[in-house]
């Protein structure tokens, strides 16, 4: 199969080449259909090097900037992990092949209805969904084992650092409208480091605790 195909190149070419070695991110990549989370008119170009438009004007982020910010969360299978903006809904899927359990939070109504149906379509009965602003976390379901946040904030929310565990990560782009660093965030008790894992390009976080909405 033509997608079956591009998707194994992606993963040898695109993930692995560039230094992407935990063996259950592979094997998430290599099992996960990313040609359908974005629309029929753009599946030829689903696993190309570089994000694609989903509507909203928002983006599916790029193979490589998923897998980068998937291996830095340091999974392990009996995690719960906090998603702040769905988006798509192929972070989420994943993270669904390699966790417990992921919750994930979308404010865009459109985007929350598409990725919901296609979680369905799919079975990834472990993904538990919110329409909500993720900027505030999901206070109800925490603490949890680590937070990935795919849109860029002007700081790191504190509100999501105390949804962490006490051995949590948190994974974040932070910077400008524009351009920001991807920072990761690793609790111990009460103790935080701060690792940064370079530059990205993100759309605006926007929410209470991110960018205020236009």
């Amino acid at each position: 199969m033509k997608y079956e195909r591009q998707r194994q190149e992606m993963v040898r070419n695109q993930i692995e080449a560039r230094g992407i070695k935990a063996p259950a991110v592979l094997a998430a990549f290599r099992s996960v259909p990313r040609h359908l989370f974005v629309s029929e008119a753009l599946r030829d170009q689903a696993y190309g090097d570089y994000p694609l438009p989903i509507g909203e004007q928002q983006t599916i982020s790029q193979p490589y900037i998923v897998a980068e910010m998937t291996q830095a969360l340091d999974l392990a299978e009996d995690d719960r992990i906090l998603e702040i903006g769905t988006g798509s809904g192929y972070q989420a899927a994943i993270l669904a092949q390699i966790v417990y359990r992921v919750y994930t939070v979308e404010r865009k109504r459109s985007l929350f209805l598409q990725a919901r149906n296609l979680f369905d379509k799919l079975y990834y009965h472990n993904i538990v969904m919110k329409y909500a602003d993720g900027t505030k976390g999901w206070q109800d379901e925490s603490p949890f084992d680590g937070i990935i946040v795919t849109a860029g904030a002007p700081q790191i929310p504190d509100v999501l650092i105390d949804q962490l565990a006490e051995d949590g990560r948190l994974v974040v782009p932070v910077g400008n409208q524009h351009t920001q660093e991807l920072i990761k965030i690793s609790r111990d008790g009460q103790q935080i480091r701060q690792t940064r894992l370079g530059g990205c390009r993100f759309v605006k976080l926007v929410g209470e605790h991110g960018w205020k909405e236009a």
